[in-house]
């Protein structure tokens, strides 16, 4: 079969990596086109040896980028997840990560003309029909990705990019508590009774608490990353949870019809611990500690659309989230300490006197780099 070639680029958003294709230069959307993405990463395989994939659902990610019709639109973005192991494309959901690079990308190919000393970016995210504002660090109206603002889970610095997520409530279910309730019990075999919330702002989340899993948080991330039995339960769980909203008739397909919606996230209260990279993270620098799972795995670092949840959670009261947050000045602010060390996420809201919660936008800072262009060969 001969080659297809298609025109791409590469960049590193926050703490994901993944091919940036124009729409017009890819099949239509439907099984044609999710052939192609999976040829692209080299999928399934978890090596990813024979495409542009990492071996890694952070870095075997795409994003599908069009003009848009609407005058307050800048450009349009949807996020694909191409599983490594399974012949699998999810659009459920967004990436905060990933949508980070959006802006650069879109000043880089003519969709927006910089400004100076910043260039502000309105991205319509397909996915859950949200918009994103990127602050882009623009000097003399040229984009700028060498600064000093660090992420953890990312070597080095970078320019900040800015990014505020409007109207952020109801992302895929179109409402704050998709079960209708701050807590819900759910039943699973091996794991017992386990009090869960699910909140869905800038990406749909499944909260638990570590202590309720028996799980030392810790230490949870190279012990979860090897308890294949606990992974297992993790997602019976999470597929129970997914029939419930009804994602899908049965729990037992949820890890290949909705593996990315809800992310599953364990929690706890501030505790100290020791990163990845084998740096000392002290509990008084955090709020709390939690832990993502993506794509059934565990996330490296933490998704920025997850720590943009998690900060909307901890302003609701009564929820998994709020019951292990330590004591804040700041209630819109959130610092969550991850795998990879700390990273905050802000919350614009107001609750009135009857405790109802008004959630304007959610707020975070990512760093992006542009690592190649050119052509990919399917």
């Amino acid at each position: 079969m001969k080659p297809v070639s298609v025109p791409c680029t590469i960049m590193r958003g926050g703490t994901s990596k993944g091919i940036y294709l124009l729409e017009r230069d890819i099949p239509p959307a439907g099984a044609a086109r999710d052939a192609f993405l999976l040829r692209l990463m080299g999928s399934p395989d978890v090596k990813q040896i024979d495409g542009l994939g990492g071996a890694a659902a952070v870095t075997s990610k795409i994003a599908i980028l069009s003009a848009s019709t609407d005058g307050d639109i800048d450009i349009e973005y949807l996020f694909a997840q191409v599983s490594v192991d399974k012949p699998m494309v999810s659009y459920a959901g967004n990436c905060g990560n990933i949508s980070a690079a959006v802006g650069p990308f879109a000043v880089e190919n003519g969709f927006v003309r910089a400004s100076s000393p910043t260039t502000k970016v309105r991205i319509l995210n397909r996915n859950t029909n949200k918009v994103i504002e990127e602050i882009l660090e623009t000097p003399d109206g040229i984009l700028r990705y060498d600064g000093n603002v660090g992420i953890p889970g990312v070597p080095g610095t970078g320019a900040p990019i800015r990014l505020r997520f409007i109207d952020p409530v109801g992302s895929i279910f179109g409402r704050l508590l998709p079960t209708d309730n701050v807590t819900d019990v759910f039943s699973t075999d091996g794991l017992g009774e386990i009090t869960v919330s699910v909140v869905d702002v800038s990406n749909p989340l499944l909260f638990v608490r570590a202590a309720d899993l028996g799980l030392d948080i810790a230490d949870l991330f190279g012990r979860l990353n090897e308890n294949q039995e606990m992974l297992r339960l993790l997602e019976q769980l999470r597929g129970n949870v997914a029939k419930s909203l009804g994602l899908v008739d049965a729990a037992q397909d949820s890890a290949w019809k909705t593996p990315g919606v809800p992310k599953l996230t364990i929690v706890a209260p501030p505790c100290d611990y020791t990163a990845a990279d084998g740096e000392f993270m002290p509990k008084e620098r955090m709020d709390i500690v939690s832990r993502m799972l993506s794509m059934q795995r565990p996330h490296p670092t933490y998704a920025m659309t997850g720590a943009m949840c998690t900060a909307a959670a901890a302003i609701v009261s009564g929820s998994v989230v709020e019951s292990v947050v330590g004591v804040r000045t700041d209630p819109g602010s959130l610092r969550i300490g991850h795998p990879a060390g700390i990273m905050e996420a802000r919350v614009d809201f107001s609750k009135n006197e009857d405790g109802k919660i008004e959630i304007y936008a959610t707020e975070g800072v990512r760093t992006a780099r542009k690592i190649m262009t050119g052509t990919a060969f399917c």
